[in-house]
């Protein structure tokens, strides 16, 4: 477990700056959930948290294309303030496709474009380059993907039946059967298309129903968001909250919560 220090001082993502994000084009839509940019504050950095959420993202930041693979627990990046990265989120099944890579050779990683060896990646950094503000390469980063998008294999079908039912503060029964797999072709599946395991998906993705939760909250108290969120209790939603993001979940609620974006 991480320090008292960093799980007091340590500033999630999302409020470390002006974050957006957006749905894709229809184009995009079957290879990518989400598009996003987020703009750091300047001044003295911060311990900026990025927790698991499942995703894998491809990142257009200081100057080149990254990907940023799948996390099992957060992960603190110096990023120079100031900075705008502006990024993609794979959807569910697309990743290991379009980059010819299993998402479990990438969990806990951030790997250059290039050397994944997609052969556009320097015309397109060029590209990205030459752009005079980070408006104009979000745009220009939009236009790239759908480009690229015309020749990239369809997104694995199971993989978004997979997440769904981890998503679900229910999983739906008869998963196996309703894809015609077994427990280790369904392991299988998971490392290929979310580089770890069906039951630490779970784990994740309740994680981030726990963070919707915190941001839609102004006084719901702790023990209520673990249960809403589909944890056992409050010490069960309080051990997993740390292990995945070393901050405890009072702290979380008071960085997310509507009352404290408020203020």
């Amino acid at each position: 477990m991480a320090s008292g220090k960093r799980k007091e001082t340590a500033l999630l993502a999302a409020r470390a700056g002006c974050y957006r994000e957006s749905m894709p084009p229809p184009s995009l839509r079957r290879h990518f959930s989400r598009l996003w940019s987020h703009a750091l504050h300047d001044g003295p950095p911060a311990m900026v948290a990025i927790v698991p959420d499942g995703y894998c993202d491809l990142l257009w930041i200081d100057g080149r294309l990254v990907v940023a693979g799948p996390d099992r627990a957060a992960a603190f990046p110096v990023i120079r303030p100031g900075a705008t990265v502006i990024g993609a989120r794979f959807a569910p099944g697309a990743a290991a496709l379009w980059l010819k890579t299993p998402l479990s050779a990438l969990v806990g990683c951030s790997v250059p474009l290039a050397d994944i060896g997609r052969k556009d990646t320097a015309e397109f950094e060029a590209q990205l380059a030459d752009c005079p503000d980070p408006s104009a390469a979000t745009a220009l980063f939009g236009r790239l993907l759908e480009e690229a998008a015309r020749d990239a294999e369809e997104p694995a079908r199971d993989a978004a039946m997979i997440f769904a039912a981890a998503n679900s503060t229910r999983p739906a029964s008869g998963l196996l059967d309703r894809l015609g797999m077994s427990e280790r072709q369904l392991r299988r599946r998971c490392h290929q298309h979310f580089g770890y395991g069906a039951k630490t998906l779970e784990r994740i993705r309740r994680f981030q129903r726990f963070l919707d939760l915190c941001r839609r909250s102004e006084t719901m108290p702790l023990a209520r968001l673990a249960l809403e969120a589909g944890f056992a209790d409050q010490s069960h939603m309080t051990r997993e909250v740390g292990e995945l993001s070393t901050l405890t979940p009072a702290v979380i609620l008071n960085q997310l919560s509507l009352r404290q974006r408020a203020d």
